[in-house]
């Protein structure tokens, strides 16, 4: 059934007025002259939260719009409140790090209004040409964001390597995407599921292009083989850029995964299940693995966001409403985790210089012993230990997949999920049975990191006591998909 038209472009709205609002910021920015960002940010954060406050107004009925190119439904409208929120909190915790580096004047929350603009389009495409279209207005801010620093040869290098790697992926999508309208005759998600149904066995080319654009999307979300890119740019970016990648981006990429693979090809779920089960274990496995050896923290949660990819898939993978509604709940308490770990990452400072190693961690507790049993949450957390809320994301996972009959993605998710243990125990163990330094990490004095980090403390630790609203906000989107 398709969606209702909406007049106009009332559906489209908030992203008319995010895009408005950032070409206004550009002018201003660029009309004070000045060094100083903190009216941009402001009005960056402001916007943001603006447009995720409107964004209920959509959240009952399925909306469509551009002849059924962009869709407005109830999971688009819970991923895309997600989405504004963590670009909201990655600005917002990220200005003093910005002023102390120097990196830009107001260019740098531009950048990510823009992208994040991308991923609103991605959440709701409904065509391969708007799906193709978010993607690269996503992903070219992001570009420009990893090499920001221009000082900076990791940086550049980060940067460099992310646009190569980047437009090979754009380039397997564009192939995918093609065959599968040379084969299918429509780019509509609506009318390439329709065609699907009526062939009694799939054409060789609508498979070799669905593989195309599954893998053009494991790039997006650094699902192994295609996360070569990921420690590189993580460790190179500027801090704040690389909070950016590893909360807001991936949610983007999963959401579009999942409305591609629920949607169109949903008729082909024997076909994409095997792949995707491939590319859970393999990010699983690498993801605990690699992690181990890694003394950049930086590196390490880039390692770390592999494995997670990886349990987030195996939800796609269920191809079920359950495992949907785990994708769901399990980015959602990953993002705040995320937040909450790179706060601390910003605070990590000696002699105001930036530090990333993880040793630099040592006898934390001892020095800062809020931080220290901050950073221990948010580490259990990852690790999936009980009762905090990542315990809860992997079980949801889990749960569907057991449902869905895939007992080796979830014996291989149990195995990967102990192995990971070690390295976020690792860093509890340095912070307090470790020696301290004589020059320990510097007391945390900017505002907005503590109180970021004290929220996202109490929402990792709170959940198991009201888990009620994200279970049922994300129950219900889950649930738009497949009424559709």
């Amino acid at each position: 059934m398709r969606p209702f038209e909406a007049p106009a472009l009332t559906p489209a709205f908030p992203e008319i007025f995010l895009g408005l609002v950032t070409l206004f910021l550009i002018i201003l920015g660029v009309a004070r002259k000045d060094e100083d960002n903190t009216t941009v940010t402001n009005f960056s954060i402001f916007a943001l939260i603006a447009v995720a406050a409107v964004m209920f107004r959509f959240s009952h009925e399925t909306f469509s719009t551009f002849n059924g190119m962009f869709v407005t439904d109830g999971f688009a409208v819970y991923m895309k409140i997600l989405i504004l929120l963590g670009s909201a909190v990655t600005i917002f915790m990220s200005a003093r790090y910005v002023e102390n580096q120097r990196m830009a004047r107001f260019e740098y929350p531009v950048l990510i209004l823009f992208s994040t603009l991308g991923m609103m389009l991605m959440t709701s495409a409904n065509d391969l040409i708007s799906l193709y279209m978010a993607l690269e207005l996503q992903s070219l801010p992001l570009y420009v964001l990893a090499a920001m620093r221009r000082d900076s040869v990791k940086s550049t290098e980060a940067g460099l390597k992310y646009f190569v790697l980047g437009a090979l992926s754009s380039g397997m999508l564009l192939y995918g995407s093609s065959l599968i309208y040379g084969y299918t005759g429509a780019t509509n998600f609506n009318d390439i599921a329709a065609a699907l149904t009526t062939h009694e066995f799939l054409p060789v080319g609508v498979v070799t292009g669905m593989v195309l654009l599954l893998s053009g999307f494991a790039f997006k979300v650094a699902a192994v083989p295609f996360h070569m890119w990921t420690p590189d740019v993580y460790e190179g970016a500027p801090t704040s850029v690389t909070a950016f990648f590893a909360i807001v981006p991936k949610m983007a990429s999963l959401a579009l995964m999942v409305r591609v693979f629920m949607g169109p090809f949903e008729p082909m779920v024997d076909e994409w299940r095997q792949v995707v089960v491939l590319l859970a274990v393999a990010s699983m496995a690498l993801g605990g693995i690699a992690a181990i050896a890694q003394q950049n923290i930086k590196r390490m949660l880039a390692y770390s966001s592999i494995g997670h990819m990886g349990y987030a898939l195996g939800g796609i993978a269920a191809a079920s409403e359950p495992g949907i509604k785990a994708v769901i709940i399990y980015v959602t308490i990953y993002m705040m985790t995320s937040i909450g770990t790179f706060a601390i990452v910003l605070m990590m400072k000696q002699k105001d210089r930036m530090v990333e190693n993880i040793r630099d961690l040592s006898g934390l507790a001892s020095r800062q012993p809020m931080i220290a049993l901050s950073m221990a949450i948010m580490m259990f957390s990852m690790a999936g230990i009980p009762p905090l809320a990542g315990f809860f994301s992997k079980l949801f996972i889990f749960q569907a997949a057991i449902d869905a009959g895939l007992y080796g993605l979830v014996f291989m998710g149990v195995i990967t999920s102990v192995i990971s243990a070690f390295y976020y125990l690792r860093i509890v163990k340095i912070m307090y049975f470790d020696a301290a330094p004589d020059e320990g990490i510097d007391p945390a004095t900017d505002g907005r990191l503590n109180a970021v980090l004290a929220v996202s403390s109490v929402a990792v630790v709170l959940f198991i006591v009201i888990p009620v609203p994200i279970l049922g906000a994300a129950g219900t989107a889950a649930a738009t998909l497949f009424s559709r």
